[in-house]
């Protein structure tokens, strides 16, 4: 079978007589308070276990790998073949305070793989009972704690309903004042819009009328002005057109003549370079001459077989040096001349160029006057920009005027349709109030059938007492002091429930009619109380002079809800008109389980093979 089990591992230092560490692992079950086992691991414990499972982790170590082998479990609980299982595994056909074995098992196709096995001893009474009166302890405190958080939470809510009250009424009166004030202010302000648009109208319309014979004037005057200055203008363009075209004819004849004269320099340039190299040459020869001359002249002492050719050469070579020398002094008087037609060329370019700088300086000057004209022509044509720029304002001007009054007109819908919604926040706010104030009344009305209960309770608690006292004073034999009923056939002293039943006198049964006699048989398991198992409670009602069933009579005052049935309340059947509510006696009579805040708690769903 599978079971959902809590595991509890806490590590327990211990000081006295040597400082040791053990871990401790507690085996629970929420709905099975007698479900105990514990195991308590030593370091000494641990060092057998791991040698014996081959275990590769220290004692320091291992409750956390414990944990992780745990969390593997639970993450693998809700599958259909789960990977790790969790397996307690007991000698004993079922779990009857015998020694178990919890498994770590691991599944494959193959193999069931056992990753630990740990030995668990069930828990004995002295064990279990301190085990419930701990868990008793925190239901206790946790119910202290939800008391002080109601009472807490209760004047809270009471002191902000004083407050949204005072908020309230404060934010009435204040919508009052500002509808009252809104109403004036919106009156006046229509009153102030409708005249200022009235007089805004008549005055534009007036200084459109006026704007616009000045517009038409000044714009005859201008067209007129402006087609004689084009006229004159369009004069003076054919004119400087025709001037313009003179200079231009002689500026490009001027160009052509300066092109075919600097076309001649460099002809003649060129010939000079050819001249001056030719000269070169020679020279160079006539040095290469007067060598050759020397080296023949030292010669001329070995050779005297070859002076007569020698002299003859030498004649031809003065003739040829004379020759050259010749041709040397005519180019030196073409050079001359050459120079000289140069000096009157240059001369010439000069005047050329004065009388270009004088015709671009004339263009320079037509070229401000047209400038000066085009000046006239932008002023003018500002002039007309500016005038249509004034026009173009007023025009926007009463745009915006007119876009303002649309934006007064929006706000104040606006400001309407804010106001239909602060009304409807404070309908919600008043229905807020009622349906409080309702709750309130409710609550009053509650705590005022609890004082009655408690009343009428310390009433009955007073009468047994009473006759208690009564009982003494009259039974001859020293009666005990808890009542005994023959006449149910019950001899046993009664449960401490009987405290809150009315047992009547006697002797006043002799006399008056027979009244409803109530007796608790409460069949009571003191271990089982305090985890929520309640035993059942029966009653009977003996000698009674009304026979018909007495849970349909009067309710002694209280309302019909005190006496309706609860899920976790005990069901108490055959009560006579002074029947206890079930709601009164929860507190007694019933109790809840809730888990232990201690240690490191995991729940976990545990597998029982068989």
């Amino acid at each position: 079978r599978r079971l959902n089990v809590r595991v509890n591992i806490e590590l327990l230092s211990i000081s006295n007589p040597v400082h040791k560490k053990d871990l401790a692992v507690r085996l629970t079950d929420d709905t099975d308070p007698f479900f105990l086992y514990n195991l308590v691991i030593s370091e000494e414990d641990f060092q057998s276990l791991k040698s014996q499972q081959g275990l590769l982790v220290d004692f320091s170590a291992f409750p956390q790998k414990f944990i992780d082998l745990l969390q593997q479990c639970i993450q693998e609980q809700n599958k259909d073949i789960p990977r790790f299982l969790l397996q307690l595994v007991s000698s004993a056909p079922l779990l009857d305070h015998t020694p178990v074995s919890l498994n770590v098992v691991e599944t494959n196709p193959f193999k069931h793989l056992t990753h630990l096995s740990l030995k668990f001893l069930p828990g004995n009474d002295a064990e279990i009972k301190k085990f419930l009166a701990s868990c008793l302890k925190c239901l206790k405190e946790d119910k202290i704690m939800l008391e002080e958080k109601l009472r807490k939470t209760e004047e809270d809510l009471t002191r902000q309903l004083s407050y949204t009250q005072q908020s309230l009424s404060d934010k009435s009166r204040e919508l009052d004042k500002l509808k009252n004030e809104w109403t004036s202010y919106t009156t006046a302000l229509t009153n102030k819009h409708t005249q200022e648009l009235t007089n805004e109208k008549e005055r534009t319309l007036q200084a459109q009328a006026q704007y616009q014979q000045q517009h038409e004037q000044q714009k005859k005057e201008l067209e007129n002005l402006h087609q004689k200055s084009i006229q004159q203008l369009q004069n003076r363009l054919s004119e400087l057109e025709v001037i313009n075209k003179d200079l231009t004819e002689r500026r490009y004849k001027g160009d052509s003549t300066v092109r075919e004269l600097k076309a001649k320099l460099s002809g003649i340039e060129d010939e000079c370079q050819r001249a001056k190299q030719e000269v070169l040459s020679l020279r160079r020869e006539n040095t290469t001459l007067d060598a050759e001359c020397h080296e023949k002249e030292k010669l001329v002492n070995q050779l005297q077989t070859r002076v007569a050719v020698l002299e003859q050469e030498i004649k031809d070579k003065d003739q040829l040096v004379i020759r050259t020398k010749e041709v040397l002094d005519a180019t030196q008087e073409q050079k001359v001349i050459l120079e000289e037609s140069t000096e009157t060329k240059q001369s010439h370019i000069e005047k050329l160029e004065t009388t270009i700088k004088s015709l671009s300086a004339e263009l320079l000057k037509a070229n401000e006057i047209i400038k000066k004209l085009q000046g006239d022509l932008k002023t003018l044509m500002s002039k007309l920009k500016l005038k249509n720029t004034v026009t173009i304002q007023q025009e926007k001007l009463l745009a915006e005027k007119e876009e303002r009054l649309q934006k007064e007109q929006r706000e104040l819908q606006e400001t309407g349709q804010s106001l239909r919604l602060k009304e409807q926040e404070v309908c919600k706010l008043q229905e807020q109030l009622e349906t409080t104030i309702e709750k309130l009344e409710e609550s009053k009305q509650l705590l005022k059938t609890n004082e009655n209960v408690i009343t009428w309770l310390n009433k009955q608690l007073n009468e047994v007492q009473m006759a208690k006292k009564l009982e003494t004073a009259v039974s001859p034999h020293g009666m005990s002091d808890r009542p005994s009923f023959p006449s149910s056939g019950i001899s046993h002293p009664i449960s401490p429930l009987y405290a809150f039943q009315t047992f009547p006198d006697p002797a006043h049964n002799k006399t008056t009619n027979p009244q409803s006699l109530l007796f608790l048989q409460v069949q009571f398991n003191t271990q089982l109380s305090k985890m929520n198992r309640c035993s059942d409670v029966q009653t009977a009602t003996a000698a009674t002079s009304h026979p018909a069933n007495k849970e349909n009579g009067d309710n002694l005052g209280l309302e019909a809800k005190y006496f309706k049935k609860k899920d976790d309340s005990i069901p108490l059947r055959g009560l006579s008109q002074n029947t206890l509510s079930s709601e009164y006696l929860k507190p007694y009579l019933s109790t809840k389980a809730q888990p232990s805040p201690k240690a490191a708690v995991t729940p976990v769903s545990a597998y029982f093979p068989g």
